[in-house]
C-alpha cells in the first residue's frame, strides 16, 4: 500500500522543478508583428519612471498574480496593461521552455502575433517609454556576443558554519552567468530578454 501510494503520487502531475511553487514566477509574450509585410519582433523600453530597471528593454509581461488562472493568462493580462492590446486579438502561436535563472525565479515565455497598428499609440506611457521592432530576418543572421558574470555565494551573518564540514573555510562554488547582447540600431538587448530571445531564434532556426 505504501509503495503504491508513492507510485500514484509520483505519477500525478508535478511541478517543473523543486521550488517552483514558491518561486517568483513571471510570464512574458514574444510579440510577432508585421511591418511593411515583413515579420518583426516587438520590444518595449521600460519607462524611465519605473522603480525597477528603468530604461531596460523587455518583452511585455510580468509577475504571475494569484488571480491569474495560468502563466499564459498572466502574459496576456500584462500585455493588455502595458500595450493596450485586446487579449481576444492576440493569436497564440506556442510556448517556449521556461527560463529558470535560479530555483527562486522562473519565466514562462509565449509566442504570439499581434496587430502592430493597434498598439502604436495605445501603449501605457506610465510603464512603457517606447516600443520598437527588430526584423526576424535580421535576428536569424545576427551573431549575439556574450560576456561572463561571476556570482559568488555570500552566507548570511547567522549561517551555522559549525554544522558543516570545514566551517568558515568551506569552499563555496562561484556560479558563472552568461550575459548575451544584441546590438540593433540604437538599442542593446541584453539580460533576461536576450536569453529568451536567443532561445527563440535557435528554436526557429531548426
Amino acid at each position: 500500500m505504501f509503495l503504491d501510494r508513492i507510485k500514484s503520487q509520483l505519477n500525478n502531475s508535478q511541478s517543473l522543478f523543486i521550488g517552483e511553487d514558491t518561486a517568483f514566477r513571471s510570464a512574458v509574450l514574444i510579440p510577432l508583428v508585421q511591418v511593411d509585410k515583413e515579420w518583426h519582433i516587438l520590444f518595449e523600453v521600460r519607462s524611465f519612471k519605473m522603480r525597477k530597471q528603468p530604461g531596460d528593454i523587455s518583452f511585455p509581461g510580468g509577475r504571475i498574480d494569484s488571480t491569474d488562472s495560468s502563466p499564459l493568462a498572466a502574459a496576456l493580462r500584462e500585455t493588455y496593461e502595458e500595450l493596450g492590446v485586446d487579449t481576444k486579438k492576440v493569436n497564440i502561436i506556442g510556448e517556449l521552455s521556461p527560463y529558470i535563472s535560479s530555483p527562486t525565479f522562473v519565466v514562462y515565455p509565449f509566442v504570439a502575433t499581434i496587430d502592430y497598428n493597434q498598439l502604436i499609440h495605445s501603449y501605457n506611457k506610465e510603464e512603457v517609454e517606447e516600443v520598437f521592432t527588430v526584423p526576424v530576418k535580421w535576428l536569424l543572421n545576427y551573431e549575439p556576443y556574450m560576456h561572463l558574470v561571476s556570482v559568488q555565494p555570500m552566507p548570511s551573518p547567522d549561517f551555522p558554519f559549525e554544522k558543516i564540514m570545514n566551517g568558515k573555510q568551506y569552499e563555496w562554488r562561484a556560479r558563472v552567468m552568461e550575459e548575451w547582447f544584441y546590438d540593433y540600431d540604437k538599442y542593446t538587448i541584453w539580460g533576461l530578454t536576450a536569453r529568451i530571445l536567443k532561445h527563440f531564434i535557435e528554436v526557429i532556426k531548426r
